[in-house]
């Protein structure tokens, strides 16, 4: 074994047991803060959609949503999202995690042309 790989594995190890831990610590601050059902579909719904967007599939307010990516951003649970500035998607899937995600239903892409074309 050459002295890069053996470095290799010993770095490899450290961040299995890395992640192990602290998969703990995010397990705990999500369930502390996404503690509705709602909370849990807003937030996995986070992936560069619109606060308009997730608003209508989870049934709040526009502003709703977005109150709770201005509380959620501080505890780095939530980024922006590169390709969309005012946007923020997830860091962490609820269920890599071990969360339970509430049954929620996105809109078919006929429904999404039909508000399309409503606008």
């Amino acid at each position: 074994m050459t002295e890069d790989q053996g470095n290799r594995d010993v770095l490899l190890e450290i961040l299995k047991w890395t992640k192990f831990q602290g998969m703990q610590n995010v397990k705990d601050i999500l369930e502390t803060n996404l503690d509705t059902d709602v909370k849990k579909i807003i937030y996995e719904l986070c992936d560069g959609k619109s606060s308009s967007e997730i608003a209508k599939i989870s049934k709040v307010s526009d502003q709703t949503v977005r109150n709770y990516w201005k509380l959620w951003a501080p505890l780095s649970i939530v980024e922006i999202h590169p390709d969309y500035k005012k946007r923020y998607r997830k860091v962490f899937s609820l269920k890599e995690v071990g969360i339970t995600v509430p049954a929620f239903e996105e809109p078919t892409e006929e429904q999404k042309e039909e508000e399309t074309e409503e606008e």
